[in-house]
């Protein structure tokens, strides 16, 4: 099986660094803009595009390929959450529903344009770091396209991500650590073995930056969703900062084209003080230390992008703990959404954000929740008891 015959946009006009806007030629950045990592400043580069763009008004013509969807991903609902404003205090609240992508995440955007990429320059095999959403979206996707995928991850990668990364055709190999896992891609990704998706250096910088020009969409649909009442705030779970760069960039591409006039706040929620503390005055090149059962946006890391995304917005960063995610996890389930708690994170930072004042209780709230809940491994201290028919 292959997928859907796509072009790179020709308006393409190379690759632009996020943090010093140096301009490089077109091609594989894996390790960020060369100067910055020079300086000690790791950053990520973006395809960059001649202004002519955006006389196209079909923003598909906006991205870095062009041509359809592999799987289906794209186009996720804009979900109403009526009941709920109400409850917790704001004038509207939406949720953007990534995880009705085809394997069940905001991965697949990526996974998407990376497969293009990967086949416009004859890559055979991809590779990700991954322990979850990121790795059984690449399997499904390389396997679309006839590609070989390694996921490198560790011993305790939850059995239902490992089984689905399996079936889709891909390599596991575990590694004893997490940091270990960025050891092993970085000596396959130099040596020309394995194609990259995500970040294998230290400090570290964005995915692959073909892949996450993919989030840009995001906020194109938002846009298109949301007709004359766009949203005022954005709230975006947040780990190492792609899909929140894409959508503040998505959002600064709408108000150069002339469709807006006045960016929305995109808002990042992590699990435990990173971006918080870069705000605060920390060097961004640190690493902060923290757990959380939270774990697809942990990580002791801090990027660039995910500063820069709320620097472009006014957003700004806040923190959750695990017990404030669990109880918004069942909120959400009774108002019809079951999510991972990553994307449950959106709502608990958007209630602290809404207590603290730095959203307002009139904003039109969008919560961008990247998954659904059946990837979670359930458990349960007792099994059911079958019921006698005769006692109901």
């Amino acid at each position: 099986m292959t997928p859907c015959t796509a072009h790179r946009n020709p308006y393409m006009t190379g690759m632009r660094c996020i943090r010093c806007n140096s301009l490089f030629p077109v091609d594989d950045y894996f390790e960020g803009c060369p100067d910055c990592r020079s300086a000690g400043w790791p950053a990520s580069v973006a395809p960059a595009y001649d202004d002519a763009v955006f006389n196209s008004k079909q923003w598909e013509n906006w991205l870095a390929y062009s041509g359809g969807s592999v799987l289906g991903e794209g186009e996720t609902p804009l979900v109403r959450l009526r009941a709920l404003a109400q409850r917790i205090g704001v004038g509207s609240l939406s949720a953007k529903h990534e995880g009705a992508n085809p394997t069940g995440s905001h991965k697949d955007r990526m996974s998407a344009f990376v497969v293009h990429r990967a086949r416009e320059v004859g890559a055979t095999t991809l590779a990700a770091a991954s322990s979850g959403n990121a790795g059984v979206s690449l399997a499904a996707y390389a396997a679309s396209a006839g590609l070989g995928c390694v996921i490198v991850t560790t011993p305790d990668m939850s059995a239902n991500w490992r089984r689905a990364a399996e079936m889709h055709g891909a390599q596991i190999i575990a590694t004893a650590t997490s940091a270990e896992r960025w050891l092993l891609v970085s000596e396959k990704a130099r040596s020309g073995a394995w194609y990259p998706v995500t970040n294998y250096v230290t400090p570290p910088v964005g995915s692959n930056p073909f892949g996450v020009d993919g989030y840009r969409a995001i906020a194109y649909e938002l846009f298109a969703q949301s007709g004359a009442h766009q949203p005022t705030d954005i709230v975006v779970p947040t780990s190492r900062g792609d899909i929140i760069w894409g959508i503040a960039q998505g959002y600064a591409d709408l108000r150069s084209a002339g469709l807006l006039k006045v960016l929305p706040k995109v808002h990042a929620v992590e699990p435990f003080p990173r971006i918080t503390r870069v705000l605060a005055g920390a060097d961004m090149r640190e690493t902060f230390a923290g757990s959380s059962a939270v774990v697809s946006i942990d990580g002791a890391t801090v990027t660039f992008q995910a500063v820069e995304a709320l620097r472009m917005t006014g957003g700004t960063a806040v923190a959750v703990g695990d017990k404030q995610v669990q109880a918004d996890q069942i909120e959400l389930a009774r108002a019809g959404l079951y999510l991972e708690l990553s994307s449950v994170a959106a709502l608990s930072g958007l209630k602290q954000l809404l207590h603290a004042g730095a959203v307002s209780r009139e904003a039109n709230a969008v919560i961008v929740v990247t998954s659904h809940g059946y990837k979670e491994d359930a458990h349960y201290e007792r099994p059911l008891e079958p019921v006698s028919l005769r006692s109901m």
